[in-house]
This record gives C-alpha cells, structure tokens and sequence, in this order.
C-alpha cells in the first residue's frame, strides 16, 4: 500500500510550535496550494491543507519558514480523532511531514516580508506572498482551530507511546 503526499504551496500563517511533555517539539500549520485551473471568473482557487511535522525538523521549519512562505513538503496523509471541550467528537485529516523544502531564498523571503500589502486576498497560494505579516486572522473556519484540542499555550498530552514512530 501507498500513502506519499507531495505538495508545493504558501504558508497561510507562522508554524505553530510546541512541545510535548517529553519535551518533543511538534510544529502545525496550514499550507495554501493552487489548484491547476481557473473558475468561471478567471482566477486561480487554492486548497488549504493542514500538516504536522515533529522533533529537530519541526524546530527547524518553524525558524526558517514564515506566513506566505514557498515551500514543499513530503510525507504521508493521516487521519485522527478526538473529542473537544464541548463532548463533540472531531475528526481531523492531515499530512505528517517527513521532508520539507523551502522553495525561495533568504533575499526573497525578507523582500516578501518587507513588501507585505494590508490586503488579505486568500483566494489563491500566491497571495499569500503579499498578506500582512501581522495579521492572526484567517480565511475559514477550520484555519482557527487547533488540531490538538487545546485554546491556551499549555503543553500537548502526548507520550511517546502515542507518537507515530
């Protein structure tokens, strides 16, 4: 059997890093893929997918990447579950990072970072090069959310008896 994703596209926001209460650092993020065609309008669509990436890679991901950033990751689709705060059962489907590449280089990124436009165009991946830099809000519902069911800062109940590897 085969589970490989590979995706090239913008981040729709800073890599969110924490660490489990082993210490193991665990980064999420939502990733802004165009899709090869145009709607009735002419303009480009996007797919906003959610990812994880864990440990060293996920430190380093999260330093060297940023909101609007060109990226590629590699790694395989996942699917979970868990029930929040409100007793409702929610389902999450997203891809576990094995390999990432950052797609722009560091003159490019920070020419980006400078140039950032107040305008929150999220209809397709390429706006993301020119979104607010400041900006928390998101496009969407499922953006907001948080994957690991928790709404403060605290550490994620994790053991490594839990983890995927």
């Amino acid at each position: 059997m085969i589970n490989r994703v590979v995706l090239i596209g913008r981040l729709t926001r800073d890599v969110e890093l924490r660490y489990t209460q082993s210490g193991v650092a665990v980064g999420s993020f939502s990733l802004a893929v165009n899709r090869n065609f145009t709607n009735a309008n002419g303009d480009r669509e996007a797919d906003f997918i959610n990812a994880v990436i864990w440990r060293k890679a996920a430190e380093n991901f999260a330093n060297f990447t940023g909101k609007g950033a060109l990226v590629a990751i590699e790694g395989r689709l996942q699917t979970r579950n868990y029930e929040n705060n409100l007793g409702q059962r929610v389902y999450v489907t997203e891809v576990v990072v094995d390999n990432f590449s950052l797609l722009e280089s560091k003159a490019e990124s920070e020419k980006r970072r400078a140039e950032n436009g107040s305008g929150q165009d999220f209809g397709n991946a390429d706006s993301f090069a020119n979104t607010n830099q400041n900006s928390n809000q998101q496009s969407g519902s499922h953006l907001g959310t948080n994957p690991f069911g928790t709404t403060d800062n605290s550490e994620i109940d994790i053991s490594d008896d839990d983890l995927p590897f």
